[in-house]
């Protein structure tokens, strides 16, 4: 069995001082060069999520050959294979796994994942390389071909022009993989889980307000704040800068907060640099020699989903609901500046670090994601993703808040910063707990209308339900029938 490594390298593509920080795949032989290759012409266009999902689905494929070596024929064959294996694992009903993978079975979604991975990574080497495709196309019949038609509507159907069918569209519905993934359970108005309203005034006073060290207790209600009155994502606040807190020009108890993007952000106070570019990712690099932190690895790697701004200077400005969370913030944002400033700081970050080993440092999400936790123990509670208790519940709640007061969808969507009205949908659809409600009030709206079949005069009793019915399945009347031979015994 070959021994597959996956790690980061830092790798140097020319003569510039600059190294592309990506995820690799390490064999005897030293580095998976086809792989590295693929994921270096998509640096600029692809996350390190994605590339890191490339390089687990390769290494999943690789152990497969090798578990596999000189068993099978056709290099499409053994795709097959392997995609069979994902499905339904590689373990006997005895525990038995003589390949030595002990592979347990994947969710069709996970498996349609890494079957996508590694279409897109194949392809790339059947053209550069000139290797042998592992999962071709072939034709399919009619029934295939207007599903294909529907799928490509349904991706379409949204964008602008998307109704003009490009050229050769009809030769490319005619074909299919040779090997697909299953197909995923439909999700059909999901419901957006959101935090409690009716615990959000405990868990923000008892749960994060009663940390042991006050300054990071101030520091995750700013946080939490953003997150629930302002509907941020919880990566969106470890972005924000010093600089991003204005006070509100409206309302001098409030303040306005602006999320700019980590690299094509403008930066702070008019600022130029030596080659006249005034972006954050050169701003952070000219004064701190640092990195944007979508742009890093490791623990502290922080996201940037968003991609619809506010203004030309490439920012989101944050609306607060109910208004005055945006007070409630500003009250306890002078609090926390008398705690930051006197720290050394090389970055410009406002969140940071109060222990003894990073004090300073910018927070991370796995140091928030812990806080979070604790202060959910200290109200009786555990981290549930699907009750809402989480950080992105709060987003959820931000949304179905705006929705149950009857904002116009228009601005939900403006608030929000998503690209479509469709994004928002999920929080004005009922949740279930609603339906359930729902329910609950109708069915006192029957009370004195019983159903037929729950008539006074029907006899529901057990005996009176086994008299009949079951003359093929007891055909001797032992435990059934008007006179069972085998009565319960009377007490």
């Amino acid at each position: 069995m070959i021994t597959l490594l996956k790690t980061q390298a830092k790798i140097r593509v020319d003569n510039t001082g600059a190294l592309l920080n990506v995820p690799v795949l390490l064999t005897e032989h030293g580095v998976f060069e086809p792989l590295l290759d693929y994921i270096i012409s998509q640096f600029n266009n692809r996350s390190l999520p994605w590339m890191n999902r490339v390089v687990f689905s390769c290494q999943l494929l690789l152990e497969y050959m090798e578990a596999n070596r000189g068993l099978f024929s056709e290099p499409s064959l053994l795709f097959q294979y392997f995609v069979q294996r994902l499905s339904n694992g590689t373990i006997d009903e005895f525990g038995y796994d003589p390949s030595g993978l002990f592979w347990l079975p994947r969710k069709a979604s996970n498996v349609n994942q890494i079957l996508s991975s590694l279409n897109g990574l194949t392809d790339w080497l059947v053209r550069h390389n000139k290797t042998e495709t592992l999962n071709p196309f072939e034709e399919v019949s009619s029934h295939q071909e207007r599903l294909n038609y529907a799928s490509w509507h349904k991706k379409n159907q949204y964008n602008f022009l998307g109704h003009i069918k490009p050229q050769g569209l009809s030769d490319l519905m005619r074909k299919a993989r040779k090997v697909r993934g299953k197909k995923d359970v439909i999700k059909v108005d999901s419901d957006a889980i959101s935090f409690p309203e009716q615990l959000f005034k405990t868990f923000f006073i008892d749960g994060i307000g009663r940390a042991k060290d006050r300054r990071i207790a101030i520091r995750e209600q700013l946080i939490l704040l953003l997150m629930h009155g302002a509907g941020t994502r919880e990566s969106d606040t470890l972005h924000l800068w010093v600089d991003d807190v204005f006070e509100d020009p409206m309302n001098s108890e409030s303040v306005i907060v602006r999320l700019y993007h980590p690299e094509d952000g403008k930066a702070p106070n008019k600022w130029i640099g030596r080659k006249k570019q005034s972006t954050r990712a050169a701003y952070l690099a000219e004064k701190y020699h640092l990195i944007p932190r979508n742009r890093l690895t490791g623990t502290s790697r922080v996201g940037w989903k968003t991609r619809v701004v506010d203004h030309d200077d490439n920012y989101i400005q944050l609306h607060w609901f109910p208004s005055y969370y945006g007070e409630i913030f500003a009250y306890l944002w002078r609090q926390y500046l008398l705690y930051l400033l006197p720290l050394e700081r090389n970055h410009p970050y406002a969140f940071v670090s109060f222990s003894k080993e990073s004090l300073g440092k910018p927070l991370t999400l796995n140091a928030f994601n812990q806080s979070y936790k604790s202060a959910l123990a200290r109200v009786n509670h555990v981290v549930s993703k699907s009750e809402g208790r989480s950080p992105h519940g709060h987003r959820h709640a931000y949304g179905r808040r705006m929705a149950n007061a009857g904002i116009d969808p228009r601005f939900i969507k403006k608030a929000l910063h998503h690209s479509s009205l469709l994004s928002q949908t999920v929080y004005t659809q009922p949740s279930v707990r609603e339906v359930s409600l729902a329910c609950e009030r109708a069915t006192k709206n029957l009370e004195g209308n019983h159903h037929t079949a729950f008539r006074e005069d029907v006899e529901l009793s057990w005996s009176a339900i086994m008299e009949r019915g079951f003359e093929d399945i007891d055909p001797d009347g032992l435990f059934s029938g008007r006179s069972p031979r085998f009565r319960k015994p009377s007490l």
